[in-house]
């Protein structure tokens, strides 16, 4: 069995309206000095599978057909 992360974050030039309010809501906290807030999601999979090249086409497949909107965002993942 193979564990994956996939991390999806908006590409650069996208609107981030989540990222701005945590930007704010962070400020009104008192915590000071913190820059431009990019929201993502994280999704933690198990793969019945223990070869990692397939693995790795699998979960290309996975993020372009669902886990992504791949016009507005860019994904990344890890194996372990």
């Amino acid at each position: 069995m193979i564990k994956a992360r996939v991390t999806v974050t908006l590409k650069n030039g996208v609107l981030d309206p989540q990222g701005k309010a945590i930007e704010g809501a962070l400020g009104s906290l008192g915590f000071s000095g913190v820059g431009q807030v990019r929201q993502g999601k994280v999704f933690d999979l198990e793969l019945n599978e223990t070869d990692k090249a397939k693995a790795e086409e699998a979960l290309k497949a996975m993020c372009e057909k669902l886990l992504a909107n791949t016009v507005i965002e860019n994904y990344s993942f890890t194996l372990s």
